[in-house]
C-alpha cells in the first residue's frame, strides 16, 4: 500500500470503518512507514485534545451576582409599569426564587462534581495525549533494555519503579519518563503494542494492600488501574480493552 492510500484511508481506520484485509493493510504500512505513522499519532491524538474537557468552560463566580442584579432590576421594573399591572411581581420573584434553589441545589451536591479518581484519570488522559503530541516529551529515557531504563530512575524518585520487558508477549519496552501527577512525581514507563503506545504511570500508594483492577475510558482511551505491591499503577492507551487488560496482567505477574 502506498503513502497516498494509506493517508486516504487513516480517518476510515480510525473511525473502524475498514475491512480486516484493508485495516491489515494499513497497519503494515504504518510499521514501516514512520511518515504514516506520525500522521496516524497526530490524528489520533488531535481527535483526543478535542475531546479534552479543559475546551469546556463553567460560568464564572460573577454570573450568579449578575443574575441577581438582573433579575432585582426586572423586579423594579416590572413593579413599575402600571399597565402590567401587580401581577408580574410573583413572577419575577418566583424566577429568582428557583434560580437561587438551583445554585445552592449544585453546590451541595457532591456527586455533580468530579472525585479524585475521576480528576486524576483526566489529568493521565491529557498528559498522555501531550505525550503523544509534542516531539521529544514520550521519553525522557528510550531505551528497550529494562537494565537501562530502571537504573534511570535513580535519585529521580524516592522510590524503584518494577520494570520489566514483555517483548516476548507483544508488549516492548519503548523507555521511560518521569511525570508530575496528583501533586507527585510518578514515574512513567513507556510500552509499545504495534503503533500503539501504553503509558504505565507508578508511584507509591498511601495504604498497603491490594485493590483489583477497575476499567474507564477518557476521550476515546482505555484506562486501567490498580494497587499491588504497595503502588499505584494507571495504564492508558487507545488498545482495546481486551490488549490493555492483558498488558495490566503482565505487569501484575511481572512485580
Amino acid at each position: 500500500m502506498s503513502c497516498q492510500k494509506t493517508e486516504e484511508s487513516i480517518h476510515g481506520y480510525l473511525d473502524g470503518e475498514l475491512d480486516l484485509a484493508r485495516s491489515l493493510e494499513v497497519e503494515q504500512h504504518m510499521e514501516q512507514c514512520e511518515v504514516c505513522a506520525i500522521a496516524y499519532r497526530n490524528q489520533t491524538a488531535l481527535r483526543s485534545a478535542f475531546k479534552d474537557s479543559c475546551l469546556y468552560h463553567s460560568a464564572p463566580a460573577r454570573l450568579e451576582k449578575r443574575i441577581r442584579s438582573s433579575l432585582r432590576r426586572e423586579a423594579k421594573s416590572e413593579v413599575g409599569r402600571r399597565s402590567f399591572g401587580w401581577n408580574w411581581l410573583p413572577v419575577g420573584v418566583g424566577l429568582a426564587f428557583v434560580l437561587l434553589m438551583a445554585l445552592v441545589i449544585w453546590r451541595a451536591m457532591p456527586g455533580l462534581r468530579p472525585n479524585g479518581d475521576e480528576l486524576l484519570a483526566q489529568g493521565i488522559t491529557s498528559d498522555h495525549v501531550r505525550s503523544l503530541q509534542t516531539p521529544g516529551h514520550l521519553t525522557d529515557v528510550l531505551s528497550s533494555d529494562q537494565h537501562t531504563v530502571k537504573p534511570w530512575f535513580d535519585g529521580k524518585v524516592d522510590f524503584a519503579p518494577p520494570v520489566k520487558d514483555f517483548a516476548s508477549q507483544g508488549f516492548r519496552l519503548y523507555g521511560g519518563r518521569l511525570e508530575y501527577l496528583n501533586n507527585k512525581t510518578v514515574a512513567t514507563l513507556i510500552y509499545q503494542r504495534r503503533l500503539h503506545y501504553i503509558n504505565l504511570y507508578i508511584w507509591p500508594a498511601e495504604q498497603g494492600g491490594s485493590t483489583s483492577e477497575v476499567t474507564t475510558q477518557r476521550q476515546g482511551y482505555n484506562l486501567i488501574h490498580w494497587t499491588s505491591s504497595g503502588m499505584n499503577y494507571w495504564a492508558i492507551s487507545d488498545l482495546n480493552n481486551v490488549e490493555l487488560h492483558e498488558f495490566a496482567s503482565l505487569v501484575q505477574q511481572g512485580q
